[in-house]
């Protein structure tokens, strides 16, 4: 079966009995329908008024009522159960795609003798609970597990038909993706922490995706032996998201390779617990002084956002930025520096959060502050490809050859002009990264040498780290770690640094994001041999939502 690829984002629902009125199950050759919708609601379903043949055949439009929605419902649930497929396909808005899938879900994943409950209705979507057998050569295993379907008038004619997507049949498949029930193609791995611990997905829930991808890339490696399973086996559109392939049931037990990997279970421990508290937040805490990865975790235990997620940065790219202006003599720490409410270049006027200004006042304050007509202004004196220089030649990013030992995004800072180049300055426009990066650029102000990180020991498969082009100057580094200290203790990090000793710095940071109602929140930091960074979409302010999570960590760590 080849490599597998997993992992997508896990949804449950608990089963229910759909109003009270619906239980469709199905076992071996028997079939029954219990408790029809009030008598017959199935029927209904989708039907015209009588009232004459030109009503009858108008396109209904409008809401759909509770009957259309669960005799819908009935219609393809007790379609699907009975194995007619074509019928259970028919009453979607995607019969070849449905086809296909429920088609693979008895011939490639050998499920049979499925019973379905369907649950209490919500609006247009309908819970359900699926509960069956895997067969694959004389071995059985029981299966079940929770999905749920959503009811849609069909444009044409109103007709209520199921919106279909791979999620109906299981809710770990994305678009594209098929379920196959073999011997898997990658042998398992048993994942150790730097102790030499299990790391378990049931323990760590942030570390599902991380698990899946060191069995992708270290399965064969590790000495394994495959088993047999049923697999989420992921398509085109999964595999260009980075998703791995998924085991849903192991029907046979492979033998394990095992990979130590650089994770402490302390700091893992605490970043669960931390990122719990937020919705779609994620962290990531380094070991500037090797590169190794102490912790991981995402809020939502789907994508891995903290390893690749590609989120505009907002101001925390200013510590970026500063380096750059300070090296060509635009800035200094100490000296005055020009922060107007408003500077307008490549025909964009670009302004301060609430509009501020600072008059007379140095560029440290204009960075404490986050001021970002402070580095806007100097667009005019920069080349279109100064910054990506800077970032890619002294901070190690957006050259896509990062070797984690893991799938992960390594940042984007692509060369562009005028007012697009100017926002780039800020963290706008087209640059792009996920709290590993920003941890990074943390832990290369905290060393002064880029260090790339690492989940897995180099020494382990013999692979080659990326290294940096250049070092920053002394006076540059000094300066950037000033403004990086004087941010964490009087500027806008310094209420979520409060209590962190020792050597420390940080830099907030807000981005906004199209039809988001509320920016993005980041925070970077780092104390003694900690960095650490962290993301809260839809949050706000970094210093109030992402500053919390990673100061704790950084405290936690000493």
């Amino acid at each position: 079966m080849g490599n597998r690829r997993r992992v997508a984002e896990r949804r449950k629902t608990n089963p229910a009995v759909l109003g009270g009125m619906i239980a469709v199950v199905v076992g071996g050759a028997g079939f029954g329908v219990y408790a029809l919708f009030g008598g017959g609601a199935a029927a209904e379903s989708g039907t015209q008024s009588a009232a004459g043949t030109e009503k009858a055949k108008a396109v209904k439009t409008g809401p759909l009522s509770a009957k259309e929605v669960t005799g819908t419902a009935e219609t393809f649930l007790t379609a699907w159960q009975r194995g007619k497929v074509t019928e259970a396909a028919a009453a979607t808005d995607d019969t070849a795609a449905a086809t296909a899938l429920l088609t693979g879900y008895t011939k490639d994943a050998h499920i049979k003798d499925v019973t379905l409950t369907a649950g209490t209705r919500t609006g247009d979507k309908v819970p359900f609970s699926v509960k069956g057998t895997v067969t694959y050569k004389g071995t059985t295993k029981p299966l079940a597990y929770d999905s749920s379907l959503t009811v849609v008038r069909r444009a044409e004619d109103g007709k209520p038909i199921v919106e279909w997507h791979a999620a109906v049949v299981h809710p770990d498949l994305e678009d594209g993706d098929t379920l196959v029930t073999g011997e898997s193609g990658t042998p398992p791995v048993k994942a150790l922490d730097r102790d030499g611990g299990e790391l378990t997905e049931k323990e760590y829930p942030s570390l599902g995706s991380v698990l899946d991808s060191l069995r992708e890339k270290y399965g064969e490696k590790a000495g394994g032996k495959a088993g047999v399973e049923l697999q989420v086996v992921r398509g085109e559109k999964s595999k260009k998201a980075e998703l791995s392939d998924k085991t849903l049931l192991e029907m046979s037990k492979g033998t394990p390779g095992t990979v130590k990997t650089t994770l402490s279970p302390t700091m893992q421990a605490a970043a669960e617990k931390q990122v719990a508290s937020k919705s779609k937040a994620s962290v990531v805490v380094l070991r500037p002084s090797t590169g190794e990865i102490l912790a991981v975790a995402n809020s939502s235990h789907g994508f891995n956002t903290a390893f690749q997620g590609s989120l505009a940065p907002g101001s925390t790219m200013k510590v970026i930025t500063s380096s750059l202006l300070i090296e060509k003599g635009l800035a200094s720490a100490d000296k005055e520096h020009p922060c107007p409410k408003y500077f307008t270049y490549g025909h964009w006027k670009f302004q301060n959060d609430d509009k501020f200004e600072i008059k007379g006042g140095t560029f440290k304050a204009s960075f404490a502050r986050s001021c970002n007509t402070a580095f806007i202004s100097q667009a005019p004196e920069l080349d279109d490809d100064s910054l990506t220089k800077q970032a890619q030649q002294v901070f190690g990013l957006s050259l896509n050859n990062w070797s984690v030992g893991v799938s992960t995004f390594d940042g984007a800072v692509p060369v562009q002009s005028q007012a697009q180049m100017a926002a780039e300055l800020i963290g706008q426009g087209g640059v792009r990264m996920n709290p590993l990066n920003m941890a990074s650029v943390s832990a290369t102000v905290k060393t002064g040498t880029f260090k790339q990180p690492y989940l897995v020991s180099p020494e382990f498969d013999g692979r080659q780290l990326a290294t940096a082009a250049r070092t920053m100057s002394a006076s540059t580094l000094s300066q950037l770690r000033e403004l990086m200290g004087y941010t964490a203790a009087y500027g806008t990090a310094a209420e979520a640094m409060a209590g962190v000793s020792g050597d420390v710095g940080a830099k907030t940071g807000s981005a906004e994001v199209d039809g988001q109602k509320k920016p993005n929140g980041w925070f970077t930091a780092y104390r003694d041999d900690l960095a650490a960074a962290g993301v809260v979409q839809q949050g706000g302010h970094g210093g109030d939502t992402a500053g919390p999570i990673v100061a704790a960590l950084l405290k936690a760590g000493g």
